[in-house]
């Protein structure tokens, strides 16, 4: 799956699908065959950082 480049949308698609679909990140990035270390490194990028606890990029 070709996912957003740029970060806000790749935020943005990430917690629509985390709170609609995956009740983890693990679970959106087996799903979806992405690297898990690699999506966080991108959206870290842009101050992105994933909460577990909330379930979604803050």
């Amino acid at each position: 799956m070709q996912l957003p480049n740029d970060p806000v949308m790749l935020m943005s698609f990430c917690n629509a699908r985390l709170r609609d679909e995956y009740e983890s990140l693990d679970e959106l990035c087996s799903s979806l065959d992405v690297d898990k270390g690699e999506l966080c490194a991108r959206l870290a990028e842009a101050d992105y950082h994933y909460n577990s606890d909330r379930n979604q990029f803050l």
